[in-house]
């Protein structure tokens, strides 16, 4: 992973310390407030304001490389993989009518996405299209791009579909439950013991050959899939029963949404009310869709409403799986659908893409 500590051309280290600072920042201040997912809202949230706001301490808007996000992302991985057991194991043979659900959650959703954000007129078809996709951010967005589409507003839409999804979610279920989910940063599912040199090993070599294995092998959001199936053989095996410790989570957290505020930087506050409403509009129906699949098929699945419910939401796999690890739900289950969302998604948008052109 050393290639990844050279930091890219333009990257100004004074904007980038203060960037991170400022998400930190954010984090606490939002866990001091008892939000949910503090960590990871508040450090959106607060890099998102300062983007939009045009702020320039350093003659630089705030920014934040994303490869830096590979130092960081395959810890979740990791923490995923820690939750393997014989017992998980056995129990996914009972996933597949939420999985086969899946299959037709996809293509409806996207229809209805589609057909909602056309109705408005103000975005062509290709834009449109690739643009309420329920997945695979960077896919379609390469997709739209070679179509002709609006890649400034593509992006946009899939960018505030990850976000939208990461302040509803958690918000919701603070709401239905009362109280404010998540703030323990997912404490019960890594080790609170003090790790030994040998336990930091193991993860780091996980998280390190998990990486390499998932860039690879182009596994479906590889840098967080390749490091959970490597964790997973190192757990089920008993090699090794190590796992991140809490701080590391938190940390991620932090990264995660400093990286995903700083989309928000130059972006015209018109241009971004737009993309903001139709993205609005895009989410509230995928939401709705899975919450009719979360209530139909959790007795099928024997799993929470609620775990089904964030299986089918429609956040990226990285996003989703820190939510699932916080509110302490089935991550493997929610990880496992959101793999398949995620595949289903790019290849209905390739399979389909040509028709919209007509």
């Amino acid at each position: 992973m050393a290639f990844l500590l050279r930091m890219p051309e333009g990257t100004h280290l004074p904007t980038l310390a203060l960037t991170l600072a400022l998400g930190t920042g954010g984090g606490f201040v939002a866990r001091a407030l008892h939000l949910p997912l503090p960590m990871l809202l508040g450090s959106l949230l607060a890099v998102a304001a300062a983007a939009l706001a045009g702020l320039k301490p350093f003659g630089r808007l705030p920014q934040f490389p994303p490869d830096l996000r590979l130092l960081f992302v395959p810890i979740i991985g990791v923490a995923i993989g820690g939750n393997f057991t014989p017992q998980i194991v056995a129990e996914a043979r009972l996933w597949w009518p939420s999985l086969v659900a899946l299959c037709l959650y996809i293509p409806v959703a996207h229809l209805l996405g589609y057909r909602a954000l056309r109705a408005t007129s103000k975005l062509d078809p290709i834009t449109t299209f690739f643009g309420t996709a329920p997945g695979g951010l960077v896919e379609t967005v390469m997709m739209g791009e070679e179509m002709g589409a609006d890649v400034a507003m593509l992006t946009m839409l899939q960018f505030l579909r990850l976000i939208l999804t990461i302040i509803v979610v958690p918000l919701g279920f603070t709401i239905a439950t009362g109280h404010a989910v998540g703030s323990a940063g997912g404490a019960s599912l890594v080790v609170t013991h003090v790790l030994s040199l040998a336990d930091w090993g193991w993860i780091l070599g996980a998280a390190a050959l998990g990486l390499a294995l998932g860039r690879a092998s182009r596994l479906p959001a590889g840098v967080i899939t390749g490091p959970i199936l490597v964790s997973a053989a190192m757990h089920l095996s008993g090699l090794s029963d190590a796992s991140p410790p809490l701080w590391s989570i938190m940390a991620t957290q932090i990264v995660i949404g400093t990286s995903l505020g700083v989309r928000f930087a130059g972006m015209p506050l018109a241009y971004f009310g737009l993309a903001l409403r139709l993205a609005a509009v895009n989410v509230t129906i995928f939401i709705a869709l899975a919450a009719v699949f979360a209530v139909a098929l959790a007795d099928f699945v024997h799993e929470p409403v609620a775990a089904v419910f964030l299986a089918f939401a429609p956040g990226g796999l990285t996003e989703m799986a820190l939510i699932a690890l916080s509110l302490q739900m089935s991550v493997i289950y929610v990880t496992a659908h959101h793999v398949l969302r995620i595949v289903l998604a790019v290849a209905l948008a390739r399979g389909f893409a040509a028709r919209v052109r007509q």
